[in-house]
């Protein structure tokens, strides 16, 4: 590289990302090949429209690239291309999300998701978010003291609000979400059923985690997450006479959006791939079992753990409440100071604030990519609990 400047950053974060125990829940590490693509000429292409309906000639190629990545979107997920269309498009869960609901939710209607310190996003309807500031919200918390989704509450809520869409799907929620309640839940109002899985997609194409498709009406993942590719954003939406096909394709482009990243695109469809194949199967699995034993051990060793447990990926743990009263900003320095990555995070009733919470979230994705087991993850709860206690 000419620029050592540069190549000199690129090389410490090599070496940094290697020297430590990643346990952040949206991070993990891609192939060989996917890092290829990405620094691919396919950088150099511009394709503002679709696969035959682009604005800009030479892309014959292209098309190709991004049809592949839609084929095998719909291959991965077990579904038909009669029944359901694919925008590859998203540059992220964010932005994918903001046109879902631009795409199908009137202005000024009601978005019903979880609330942020429940485990929910931001673009789930957050007051900060420009989900929450051009459609009104209607936020609900977990259930008492189980921690859980309580889908009974769920439903007088959607019945009283009768929201346009309600998002089902987390950030910081560790366990399974019932979606055939949601479907419920979401025909009893009339609403839409967008299902966010960008933290549990891998789970799901690993068969580690219930399917939404069976029930959604629209489906968004991000694809760096659990499913171990570039940092892009898939959306699924169902082909029926409500046109939202149509409708998506249209508020990308040209109402959000201009050229697709096609390097992007051509790296999610590798990362699709390595999904498909048996080992990624193992892994996935080999991700809940590794996240379930670093809950159990961490639980033995005295530490709360929201809802008692995990079912997926992802654990959400209180560091203030009923831990050894540090702060979830502190317990991120301090593992951090010690090697192990984390990241602060607010817990279900939390009263402090987002940049100083009561929590911390783990994740085991990116250590399950580097072949960590149950006996390391007992191995990494033990030396947190030291780190935090201060022994």
């Amino acid at each position: 590289m000419k620029d050592k400047q540069v190549e000199k950053l690129i090389k410490a974060e090599d070496k940094r990302q290697k020297s430590v125990v990643n346990l952040i829940a949206s991070e993990n590490y891609v192939s060989r090949d996917v890092l290829a693509a990405l620094g691919s000429t396919l950088t150099n292409k511009y394709a503002e429209g679709y696969p035959g309906r682009r604005y800009y000639g030479g892309n014959e190629i292209i098309d190709k690239v991004e049809q592949l990545c839609i084929d095998r979107a719909l291959k991965l997920f077990k579904l038909k291309n009669t029944d359901w269309h694919v925008n590859a498009q998203l540059l992220s869960g964010s932005p994918a999300n903001f046109a879902l609901y631009s795409a199908l939710v009137p202005l000024g209607e009601k978005i019903m998701g979880m609330k942020l310190t429940s485990g929910g996003h931001l673009t789930h309807g957050h007051p900060l978010s420009m989900t929450g500031k051009l459609w009104k919200p209607v936020q609900f918390e977990l259930g008492g003291e189980s921690e859980v989704i309580d889908y009974d509450a769920l439903m007088e809520i959607a019945k009283k609000e009768k929201p346009a869409i309600i998002v089902a799907g987390f950030t910081a929620y560790p366990r399974t979400v019932d979606f055939k309640k949601f479907r419920e839940i979401a025909d009893a109002c009339g609403a839409i059923l967008h299902v966010d899985m960008s933290h549990f997609a891998g789970l799901v194409a690993g068969g580690a985690y219930p399917s939404p498709f069976p029930h959604a009406d629209s489906v968004m993942t991000t694809t760096h997450k659990s499913l171990r590719g570039p940092r892009q954003a898939l959306l699924f939406v169902k082909k029926d006479e409500r046109g939202f096909d149509k409708k998506l394709d249209k508020m990308v482009i040209p109402g959000l959006f201009g050229g697709p990243h096609e390097n992007n695109i051509a790296a999610v469809a590798i990362a699709l791939n390595e999904a498909s194949k048996p080992e990624f199967k193992k892994y996935a699995k080999q991700v809940v079992k590794n996240a379930q034993t670093l809950a159990k051990e961490l639980k033995k060793l005295g530490w709360h753990i929201i809802s008692g447990g995990t079912d997926s990926h992802l654990i959400l743990m209180d560091t203030w409440m009923d831990g050894a009263g540090v702060s979830g900003s502190d317990a991120s320095k301090k593992l951090e100071k010690a090697g192990i990555i984390v990241n602060m995070n607010t817990i279900p009733g939390d009263k402090r604030s987002v940049m100083d919470p009561s929590g911390i979230r783990l994740g085991t994705c990116a250590e399950t990519t580097r072949g960590r087991k149950e006996k390391d993850m007992i191995k990494i709860a033990q030396k947190m609990d030291k780190i935090l206690r201060g022994k």
